[in-house]
């Protein structure tokens, strides 16, 4: 995808066998390394004179080459940054520094010497032995920086999203930004389990491979074991097998893992997606919201180091305590009528009114009441939910895996997080009535039915667990690539996923 010149892989491949002919392994499984860049920089920055006695041996990658006669200067580049080192014939040798010759951008080398200053103060490594450690064959992209009165001006011939998407390991080499936000995502990952842990959950792995799927309206995907002779599904959530834990006698536990939904691609949309869910015993949605606040905002000092950030150029701040928004009283005041009595035709057309003016197509012909109000609720109130937003009290029939509310049974213990008007969390007090809950199964057979493919089917074996005794529960799903994109002001949810997939033409 780099579209190099064929001629220009054949002179490294010359070079490559110039190297075997000359006795050197351009693959060795050894090297030595003692320090890093960034460390001799930052420690020999500063002492005064030009030289250091101290020896030191580093490695990386070759990132610039600058030639003079009988030397060069050479960039190195590892994890902690860059250092220049100075290949000299007379300091190594007349044999080592012909294969010095034979270097190319992108090889991989180790070197060890001394340290000194050359005469600007730059820190630098004067060479007295070094080792190839490996022979790149590709040239890789070449980043060109730029001074201006505005800045640095990053300049490179790996910008489009297609050869991006498909190489990642190369926009990660290049490009700043993305190895940024892969390794932000690590820490999002890693201070999210330590702060779940930390209140004393315990993290279960539950099955990725599924007799039935459940927890969640999703198309699922359909795999075969072959020995078993049995369909089986990926998961599209952790949460039946999760529950069966409390029943079990684990009073906290979670999970972060890999779903995967049979769905479309778009800014926000990913089929294969990493989720943190939890669930804790003789709590409710009440529970979770301290929950999730106390966890986002750990995950977001840790990154930001601040409650304030700036997502796609505008201000956001994470200041506690977050706001309580009702949906149905903020969906009627949007749109000027009580939803729970107006004429469905009527919500219909309000739909489509505003799918019209978000430029989007609804095909809600035969679509409840409750997913009206839920199309309804997307298309005219997430848009405004720009600071983190708890969304509560779901109409009942959104949520099968819900308790309904204790004082109006019309509406589930529910609620929704929205930061940057996206959903990040969503969170239930836990259904653990098996009569109740087997009716809601059954009327997800209905629908599906009727043609809803996202609806999911009876899982009797959890409905057995349920009848030995679930404790009640909260229980908490979150979004970390979602999450992810919020600290990292991403604009797209396939920059925090390390390798996204794509079709298998040009076609994003």
């Amino acid at each position: 995808m780099t579209d190099e010149p064929k001629d220009l892989q054949a002179i490294r491949r010359t070079k490559l066998a110039a190297l075997r002919g000359m006795g050197i392994d351009p693959y060795p499984a050894r090297s030595r390394r003692n320090h890093l860049a960034r460390d001799v920089v930052d420690q020999y920055r500063e002492p005064e004179g030009d030289h250091v006695s101290e020896e030191v041996a580093v490695a990386g990658r070759i990132t610039a080459l600058r030639p003079h006669g009988k030397a060069t200067f050479a960039d190195l580049t590892d994890a902690s940054g860059r250092i220049q080192v100075y290949f000299k014939k007379d300091a190594v040798g007349d044999d080592a520094y012909a294969a010095v010759e034979l270097l190319d951008l992108g090889d991989f080398a180790g070197v060890e010497g001394t340290v000194f200053k050359t005469r600007t103060g730059e820190v630098t490594i004067a060479v007295g032995r070094w080792q190839l450690l490996a022979k790149g064959l590709r040239t890789p992209p070449i980043v060109k920086t730029e001074t201006t009165d505005a800045g640095i001006v990053i300049h490179d011939g790996f910008a489009d999203p297609e050869k991006r998407y498909r190489k990642r390991y190369l926009d990660m080499l290049v490009n700043a930004d993305s190895r940024r936000r892969v390794l932000a995502r690590a820490r999002i990952t890693a201070t999210a389990r330590r702060f779940m842990e930390s209140r004393g959950f315990i993290e279960i792995e539950t099955p990725i491979l599924q007799p039935l799927y459940g927890g969640a309206n999703a198309r699922p995907f359909v795999t075969h074991h072959h020995v078993l002779d049995a369909d089986l599904y990926l998961r599209i959530a952790d949460e039946l097998y999760l529950k069966r834990c409390l029943v079990a006698g684990m009073e906290k536990v979670f999970e972060i893992g890999k779903d995967f939904r049979n769905e479309g691609i778009d800014r926000i949309h990913y089929p294969e997606f990493t989720m943190l869910e939890a669930y804790e015993a003789f709590g409710d949605y009440e529970t979770m919201m301290t929950l999730v606040e106390g966890l986002i905002l750990a995950v977001a000092n840790e990154l930001a180091e601040a409650l304030v950030v700036t997502y796609q150029g505008k201000p956001l701040s994470f200041a506690p305590p977050w706001p309580r928004l009702p949906l149905i009283p903020a969906l009627n005041e949007r749109l000027g009528l009580d939803v729970m009595q107006a004429a469905e035709d009527d919500l219909r057309a309000k739909a489509a009114e505003f799918a019209a003016a978000a430029g989007k197509h609804a095909d809600l012909a035969t679509a409840s009441r409750g997913k009206l109000i839920d199309e309804l609720f997307d298309l005219a109130v997430v848009p405004t939910l720009w600071e983190p937003t708890f969304v509560t009290d779901y109409p009942a029939e959104l949520s099968p895996l819900a308790k309904r509310r204790r004082d109006d049974d019309r509406y589930a213990e529910r609620f929704e997080l929205f930061i940057t008007s996206v959903e990040i969390a969503n969170a239930f007090s836990e259904q653990n009535d098996p009569a109740v809950q087997r009716e809601a199964f059954e009327a997800q057979v209905r629908a599906r039915a009727q043609g809803d493919d996202e609806s999911h089917p009876v899982d009797e074996d959890f409905l057995e667990a349920l009848e030995y005794g679930m404790p009640p529960a909260g229980g908490l799903g979150v979004g970390l690539d979602r999450l992810a994109m919020v600290l990292t002001d991403a604009p797209n949810i396939r920059e925090v996923i390390a390798f996204p997939q794509l079709k298998a033409k040009k076609q994003l």
